[in-house]
């Protein structure tokens, strides 16, 4: 590789952008095109000027043969042009014959046609005569009524280059031709990447705290439209999530307030008064504090897992199984039944589903009046559990918001102060990562309640959970109850 090659290469290697990419390709696509097709054109030139000169020496000796002929042959010979070379032979190799060019040199050192041949033509370079080093030869024989004779008619010959003047004209063309392309290359890759540039600096310029702003979209409905509208939709996306992690910031900053504001409160009552009537009260404040807490952080762990995608170890389990597990755990407010008597199995991970059945049926105990249902069974192919409370209810505007984190009602505030409002939230998801849904809906019994249907993919495949007996499936002694 030769030195400006090599500068190329390094220039390309440590400037790999797309123009410049773009442009040496082209320059290298168009020299490997030119260069062999100048060589094909060269090669063309060189064999019709070769023709052509052919041609011009044979018809040389075709008309010194006519004069033999006819009789009109004398000394010296006549050609057709001043300066043109021409020798006549017998067959004894005596020149008999000359044009003033060969007149005094040796006989042509040709071969003479033989057989019914009347003609040969070639190339030679032993040929003494002005001019060469090489000649284009013509042997033609002719008869002159008393002897057979032989015509040679001879040429300089060129046999590469014959014009060196269109040759180098030529060459000429192929850096003109490769710095057009290169420069054409080179003007239509910026035109094209002209907008790309202009996005690039539209992004540079949007920060954290400026998500609000877009980058433009070319008005033509190419690729680069295209790429603006996905980085839009990207940026869209950014500050959904931005604004919905800052709403989290704030709000998670305030459900830890409150606990550890009532946590220090009772610290510094104690403090001033170690030895009050009210220091077992206090104790009991500081650890249901201490309790909210370490349910805010079991929220926000669980939260992170979930975000993660860690954790999850999916496993064959049966909903019923797990239901009666989570109702019999502690004891309840009301009384809550588990209704259902055939399993039902899902693929999915035993501590994070037990952590939804945990939430909804404590969820449900918390505002219910006087009892809680789960109906564990199957519909259309899938799993399906309802929990079911004769509490309040949820209005239809909320259904959606409670499920949101950190969203609590009014009157849920006013019920469980020691919420998280993080607890349906997690659920959703949970049950999202799972392939399944979770919604609230009315009642089926037309009574007031609050009834959470939560439908998972059910597992193929036979059934490998035994039937449970007793309290543990409903069977002679009825549905699990806890109240």
């Amino acid at each position: 590789m030769s030195a400006p090659s090599a500068r190329l290469w390094q220039r390309v290697l440590r400037d790999p952008s797309i123009r410049t990419g773009v442009t040496v390709r082209a320059v290298m696509i168009t020299l490997l095109l030119v260069i062999p097709l100048y060589l094909v054109a060269m090669l063309l030139v060189t064999a019709e000027a070769q023709h052509s000169e052919e041609r011009r020496v044979a018809r040389r000796a075709r008309v010194v043969a006519e004069y033999i002929r006819d009789g009109r042959f004398g000394q010296p010979v006549v050609t057709d042009r001043a300066g043109a070379l021409v020798q006549v032979v017998d067959r004894s190799r005596h020149v008999v014959a000359a044009s003033d060019g060969m007149r005094g040199r040796p006989p042509v050192n040709f071969r003479a046609p033989e057989g019914m041949d009347t003609r040969e033509d070639g190339i030679s370079c032993e040929i003494d005569a002005p001019g060469g080093p090489c000649f284009q030869v013509v042997a033609m024989r002719a008869y002159d009524g008393r002897r057979d004779l032989i015509v040679y008619a001879l040429e300089e010959s060129h046999p590469w280059l014959p014009r060196p003047g269109v040759a180098a004209l030529s060459a000429l063309a192929i850096p003109a031709v490769t710095a057009f392309v290169g420069f054409g290359a080179w003007r239509a890759a910026g035109r094209a990447l002209r907008p790309v540039d202009v996005l690039r600096r539209n992004l540079d310029e949007i920060t954290a705290s400026d998500l609000e702003r877009r980058v433009p979209e070319p008005i033509r409905r190419d690729e680069i439209h295209a790429l603006a509208r996905s980085v839009n939709q990207t940026l869209d996306r950014l500050e959904k999530a931005v604004a919905r992690q800052r709403a989290f910031i704030s709000d998670l900053s305030h459900e830890l307030r409150s606990p550890l504001t009532g946590l220090r409160t009772e610290l510094e009552l104690a403090r001033s008064d170690p030895a009050a009537a009210g220091m077992a009260e206090s104790t009991e404040a500081m650890l249901r504090n201490a309790d909210r807490l370490e349910q805010v952080l079991d929220d926000l762990l669980a939260l992170a897992r979930l975000e993660s995608d860690q954790g999850l170890r999916k496993e064959p389990l049966d909903l019923h199984e797990i239901a009666d597990q989570e109702v019999l755990r502690r004891p309840r407010r009301t009384r809550v039944r588990v209704v259902g008597d055939a399993p039902v199995v899902v693929r999915g991970g035993r501590l994070e589903l037990a952590r939804v059945l945990t939430n909804l049926i404590d969820n449900a105990d918390r505002h219910a009046a006087t009892a809680v249902t789960v109906e564990v069974g199957e519909q259309d192919g899938q799993a399906v559990v309802e929990v079911v409370d004769d509490g309040g209810g949820i209005p239809p505007e909320d259904r959606e918001r409670v499920f949101n984190r950190f969203t609590r009602l009014a009157e849920a505030r006013h019920e469980d102060a020691g919420g998280t409002g993080l607890g349906l939230a997690i659920s959703r998801d949970i049950v999202e990562a799972h392939g399944g849904t979770l919604v609230i809906t009315d009642r089926t019994d037309g009574t007031r309640g609050a009834r959470f249907i939560l439908r998972l993919p059910k597992e193929e495949g036979p059934e490998r959970h035994r039937r449970r007996n007793g309290h543990r499936r409903g069977g002679p002694t009825g549905p699990a109850l806890r109240s």
